[in-house]
């Protein structure tokens, strides 16, 4: 439809509702609806023709106007809300003139019924209208009906029509609902706690990541989005909770594309005394049931590949993963990272330690080829400001990832609660902000103080939310898993 046919649309639409308000119509307010179409479907799908006609069911309910057939002195609609569809069946008989105001419904519109259910000639469970009320008049059209809508720049932007007229997408929305409900008693059945913390910071950290600024006027001070609630359940830990996990939104200042929005859904849960290969074990269980809670089955396809969550995921050590993929015999020492690095033509920053060019090596060449669930363990001192050291290997730290579909899923790693070495760690981090790196984190002295005042060994896991629904509903773009998402 053109822009000129749209105008066309509109101004008869207006022009109708200028003749209704004129008769009184003031969009009502209130519509005491008592049913819901799927569940009228759902409930009466087996009930044969005779035995609707001898129950005479009697239906109250509400929908938007999705399909419209006229004849001469009757008519079908169909109505959708957000449980389904269901016919409606309109007869002067019945309404007498008010079968003309019927008529002259649009697609769009969003009416309440009331009448007695019955089956039509067809065998189309259907509700027999002994009156109606227009509520809401929908004063621009919808998408094409049988070609919904398409337009993809559309879909993300007006979320709304997308919504109004492709069962599918909310189908996606409704999935990744059950997804966090399943995190949710999960954690809650194992003892966690649910706790909210503040989404401004005074100081970000958490995470290397650029944030979002904002000023606060009342107290003159600069504040910051949270790029990660990780320093503030830590203090939780520090306080006497044991078990504590929060279903956060993070903001990260950095660029958008299929699966990076500037903010985002994270799982992040704590426990204290925890143990990393138990707690594999138990993000292993969340990962499974959150596929099984929207699939048949544990083995799916993503992007046109299988996967199998039937098996205990992999685990590897992310240096051997390097070694094996580029095909090199060592690695054990500075020199032979770098000069692999250079071989391989990475770009190395002037304040880049082995350890950030060893992880650059594995997110260039290795990562996106770990499509079957794989834990990958080990990772350098450097990247992993937070991380507790290996008391064996003192450059590397207990800390692992989890990597699905060639993409990050989990991070989780024995918390760092030695005051002195995060102190340092802290410092090296501020060098590292001076030199340029702006996902660098600032230096925390409260969070620097808590520690001080003594936090149990512990286990902290963040989950993204918005690829795990993205993985369990084979969407290959976090924005069809994102209501709004932010486009450019």
């Amino acid at each position: 439809m053109d822009s000129k046919d749209l105008t066309k649309v509109q101004k008869d639409r207006e022009e109708k509702l200028k003749i209704l308000r004129e008769k009184g119509f003031n969009y009502p307010n209130k519509f005491e609806k008592k049913d819901y179409l799927g569940e009228i479907s759902s409930k009466f799908s087996k009930s044969s023709k005779s035995s609707l006609e001898g129950k005479k069911v009697s239906i109250c309910t509400a929908g938007r106007i999705v399909l419209k057939r006229v004849m001469g002195n009757a008519a079908f609609m169909t109505l959708e809300d957000s449980s389904g569809r269901l016919q409606i069946f309109l007869s002067r008989n019945k309404l007498n003139e008010k079968l003309d105001e019927a008529k002259d419904l649009d697609l769009g519109d969003i009416i309440g019924v009331k009448g007695i259910l019955f089956r039509t000639n067809t065998d189309e469970l259907t509700v027999d209208l002994d009156s109606f009320e227009l509520l809401t008049k929908s004063l621009k059209p919808m998408p094409e009906k049988y070609k919904g809508l398409t337009d993809i720049e559309t879909i993300y932007r007006k979320r709304y029509l997308d919504l109004m007229s492709n069962p599918e997408s909310r189908e996606v929305f409704i999935k990744r609902n059950k997804i966090i409900k399943s995190l949710r008693a999960n954690l809650e059945s194992n003892g966690f706690l649910e706790v909210e913390t503040p989404m401004m910071h005074p100081i970000p950290g958490g995470a290397n990541a650029r944030p979002f600024e904002t000023h606060h006027n009342a107290l003159d001070k600069k504040l910051y989005l949270r790029v990660a609630p990780e320093l503030y359940l830590k203090r939780l830990l520090v306080g006497g909770y044991e078990k504590v996990f929060e279903i956060n939104r993070n903001f990260r200042n950095e660029g958008i594309s299929t699966i990076h929005n500037p903010e985002f859904t994270m799982l992040e849960f704590y426990e204290a005394y925890g143990d990393l290969q138990r707690t594999a074990k138990f993000i292993q269980k969340l990962i499974q049931d959150s596929i099984l809670v929207v699939n048949d089955s544990l083995k799916i396809t993503y992007d046109q590949k299988n996967i199998n969550f039937e098996k205990d995921f992999e685990i590897r050590s992310l240096k051997e993963l390097v070694k094996e993929e580029l095909n090199v015999e060592s690695l054990e020492n500075e020199e032979d990272i770098f000069d692999l690095a250079k071989k391989k033509k990475i770009k190395i920053e002037k304040n880049w330690g082995w350890g950030k060019v060893l992880l650059e090596l594995f997110e260039k060449f290795v990562e996106k080829k770990l499509w079957q669930p794989t834990f990958v363990k080990d990772y350098p001192f450097e990247v992993s400001p937070l991380s507790r050291r290996k008391d064996e290997e003192k450059e590397f730290t207990d800390r692992v990832e989890l990597f699905i579909a060639g993409k990050e899923f989990a991070n989780f790693f024995n918390e760092l609660n030695d005051p002195h070495d995060q102190e340092q760690r802290f410092l090296d981090q501020v060098k590292q902000k001076d030199s340029g790196d702006d996902e660098a984190m600032f230096f925390d002295d409260d969070y620097l103080d808590a520690l001080y005042h003594g936090m149990p060994p512990a286990v902290g896991v963040g989950i993204g939310i918005d690829r795990l629904v993205m993985l369990a509903t084979d969407k290959t773009s976090i924005r069809d898993v994102v209501f709004f998402p932010t486009l450019k």
